[in-house]
């Protein structure tokens, strides 16, 4: 029997004897459900293809910020750990510089999915993972991931993934999504998400040629602002045609703006020609907020927003190793004030989804939870990104659940790149809403039958009504 804390039973659940028999019963029910993931990061195409996975670091350590980040911060240089493709330093050495910085993994959500991981997946105890052992461990994992079951279609099927949201960019042709849907053989559902952020934004050093170029493939022969619109529209259509079932906004704040169309024509040929103003192009953004909600209530997608993050905030790692490497840094939001615009004229919209999502836990109790209970069209995002942690997870359980009850989440988002952490993630979740049901059991604020039904309904149910699946 392995020593290691990841495969402990009880993790996560409470210190308290009483109340931990609780959780573990709730537990039980849902530890074997089918993964339900409607946002993340996987590559479509790794799984049609059926991808082998490279090596421990291109599959562990590189591609997951919320790893290379904190080693960063620890005084290791981002190109020892291969981060945004460099190659100079070998797949081992970058191995070895994780492995003598392990250490500083404890305590992080990080390290505990990383446990599970190396554990559950690969076999792996996680305290053999030291300086010492790290060619050890490398070869070892090697081993595993040169398996012949060990490729991403095999991977769906033992991680009991049913459903996988992917995130793709509008002009896609989501050709990888058409073949995992055609294949008989491939029983998960791969489901493509609407990501116009690149499109929307005028800040972008490339805005202009996207705009353009999506305009030039669905705006059915109009130009300017009306091709614009007309082209986001029928990528949207297209898009739920091939599947998808909502669209995804990392919008810089929650602002959204109804503007005339003259006013937004006026934006847009400013964004177009490179001579808008911060303001202006911040403007835009939350004009393009209102109108992607007035496209979701005729197209069905549901709408999910995360404002309130500086991206990419350090130049010079920008500039070595491209975005999304560890430098978005959180700032706080005013969603109340922000979507009234949107909320007046599309909170009661029947069928419409609006799913906030927010990296400032201080809203959770004071907007987000209120919004959600009043407006039928709001389904509160579950925490994730920083806030994706066991004690972040609880904290969000109890801020929300006073005033908007358990129906009105989202169910567990991964919002992963790291595919093989998946498993892990969502069985952390789920070990945290037991451990909340079960305190409440304790407390004799709900009956032990009722938090049965409600963790069911939280793990699976949850998400399938948020995201209309």
């Amino acid at each position: 029997m392995s020593s290691s804390i990841a495969n402990h039973p009880d993790r996560l659940l409470p210190a308290d004897p009483g109340v931990r028999a609780i959780a573990r019963s709730l537990h039980k029910d849902v530890e074997n459900l089918p993964i339900i993931s409607p946002h993340g990061h996987v590559d479509a195409a790794m799984i049609a293809n059926d991808t082998p996975f490279p090596d421990p670091t291109a599959l562990l350590l590189s591609p997951d910020h919320y790893v290379t980040r904190l080693l960063h911060a620890n005084g290791v240089p981002l190109e020892q750990l291969r981060v945004g493709g460099t190659s100079e330093i070998g797949a081992l050495d970058a191995w070895r510089t994780f492995c003598a910085n392990w250490k500083a993994f404890d305590g992080t959500a990080s390290g505990y999915w990383l446990r599970q991981e190396f554990v559950d997946v690969f076999g792996i105890d996680d305290l053999d993972i030291r300086e010492e052992t790290a060619e050890a461990t490398f070869n070892a994992l090697q081993a595993k991931i040169d398996e012949p079951g060990f490729r991403p279609r095999a991977l769906m099927d033992s991680f009991n993934i049913e459903v996988m949201a992917t995130t793709d960019d509008p002009l896609d042709d989501l050709s990888a999504h058409r073949a995992l849907a055609d294949d008989a053989s491939f029983t998960s559902r791969v489901l493509p998400t609407f990501r116009p952020d690149a499109y929307i934004k005028f800040w972008g050093a490339d805005f202009a040629a996207k705009a353009d170029a999506l305009i030039q493939a669905a705006g059915q022969g109009a130009t300017g602002y009306d091709g614009y619109m007309a082209a986001m529209a029928n990528r949207r259509a297209y898009f739920v045609e091939h599947g998808a079932v909502s669209s995804d906004h990392g919008s810089h704040s929650a602002a959204t703006l109804k503007l005339s169309r003259d006013e937004a024509a006026a934006l847009f040929a400013k964004g177009m020609a490179g001579t808008a103003s911060t303001a202006e192009a911040f403007a835009f953004e939350a004009h393009m907020m209102y109108q992607q909600a007035a496209m979701a209530v005729e197209d069905g997608l549901v709408m999910t927003m995360h404002p309130g993050v500086h991206r990419n905030t350090h130049a010079a790692t920008l500039e070595a190793f491209g975005p999304d490497t560890g430098h978005d840094i959180p700032f706080a939001v005013d969603f109340a004030t922000g979507l009234q615009p949107l909320l007046n004229d599309f909170g009661t919209a029947k069928g419409f989804h609006f799913i906030p999502f927010t990296i400032d836990e201080t809203v959770f109790s004071r907007e987000i939870a209120p919004l959600a209970g009043f407006y039928p069209s709001v389904f509160i995002g579950a925490p994730w990104w920083f806030l994706d942690a066991p004690d972040a997870m609880m904290r969000f359980r109890s801020a929300v659940t006073e005033t908007a009850g358990f129906s009105r989440s989202s169910g567990f988002i991964d919002d992963t790149r790291a595919f093989c952490s998946i498993p892990a993630r969502h069985d952390a979740s789920r070990r945290v809403e037991a451990s909340f049901l079960a305190r409440l059991v304790a407390e004799h604020r709900i009956t032990e039958e009722r938090a049965h039904e409600i963790i069911v309904d939280i793990v699976d149910a949850a998400p399938r009504r948020a995201f209309k699946l």
